[in-house]
């Protein structure tokens, strides 16, 4: 039988059939899906194939992935060598940035826009809190909406709180797969709550003592809105590892140094300290920003194994 996994829960999986059926599946041994070496094989918007093992309490067993057409990836936190699958199959990434409380560099935005961009996913910056915003963030907000709207990237000022602007996300969802993806704390399940009451999920304040989420989404989960929207609400991560970038391919997914590198010297520039780099003249007049181009080079000379201690400030 065909389904969609819409929730992920460890070892249990909520599979959706056609006929709005719901089956909680496992999966059969160490299911290892397109030979990727993951700690959760199976990823909310995966489909599957799956036998059904008890009809009457609706469980299953996961048999088969069907091709993927796209993933969100990273490192998984504690195993260096092991990779989480964010979410699978999916046509918009809305990105979630906040100024403060908690504060999300531009560093981690980066990190996100390289791996969305390799796997071919359009990806929408939202900067949330707007009601709460300072002079200062105000300030930083205009900034970082400059330099990312003149990079491609389309961005909203948003407040879930108060409301503003939320039509023209909801609007930006019609007819897709989405996921939800940014530090604990910054507004998903708030968002997704005021996107429909009905859901009532859980949420919580931003810790005063350290300014971050409290991590009150355990698990990636799937959820049906109005006008064919689905949208999946993922837990909030610190920390963002890419998986199987080469250094040499990274250029390619800053949209403003792949448009420009044509004009470097060298074929392979990897826009460092090669010489007649048409990318640092880029950066010296003010064509490219000065914190995407160090971004990059931060990605570039990484240590992918400790990108969670990374120094995540605004203007790295």
């Amino acid at each position: 039988m065909n389904g969609l996994v819409y929730k992920s829960t460890g070892n249990w999986y909520n599979v959706h059939t056609d006929s709005k059926k719901v089956y909680k599946c496992n999966i059969k041994g160490k299911f290892r899906s397109l030979g990727i070496k993951s700690t959760n094989p199976v990823a909310v918007g995966d489909r599957v194939v799956f036998e059904i093992t008890d009809e009457q309490d609706f469980k299953g067993l996961i048999i088969k992935i069907k091709d993927r057409e796209n993933y969100i990836i990273r490192k998984s936190v504690n195993l260096s060598k092991q990779t989480h699958i964010i979410a699978s199959n999916i046509d918009c990434c809305f990105l979630f940035v906040t100024p403060s409380n908690p504060q999300t560099s531009s560093l981690f935005i980066d990190r996100v826009l390289v791996s969305t961009k390799s796997y071919g996913i359009e990806t929408v910056i939202l900067f949330n809190k707007t009601d709460i915003y300072t002079d200062e963030d105000h300030e930083l907000i205009n900034n970082l909406n400059d330099i990312y709207t003149n990079a491609g990237y389309k961005t909203l000022r948003i407040s879930v709180k108060k409301g503003t602007n939320i039509d023209l996300v909801k609007r930006s969802m019609k007819n897709k797969v989405s996921v939800f993806t940014g530090h604990s704390g910054v507004g998903k399940s708030s968002l997704l709550n005021k996107l429909d009451p009905n859901l009532n999920l859980r949420t919580s304040n931003v810790s005063l003592q350290n300014e971050q989420g409290q991590h009150t989404t355990t698990f990636a989960e799937m959820f049906d809105l109005v006008d064919g929207a689905k949208i999946i609400d993922s837990p909030g991560i610190k920390g963002f590892g890419l998986i199987d970038i080469d250094k040499n391919e990274i250029g390619g997914y800053f949209n403003e140094i792949a448009k420009l590198s044509q004009n470097c010297k060298f074929n392979n520039c990897l826009h460092y300290n090669e010489p007649n780099c048409a990318i640092k003249v880029a950066v010296d007049n003010n064509e490219i920003s000065e914190s995407r181009y160090n971004n990059y080079l931060s990605l570039l000379n990484s240590d992918e194994n400790n990108y969670r201690s990374d120094n995540y400030n605004w203007w790295e």
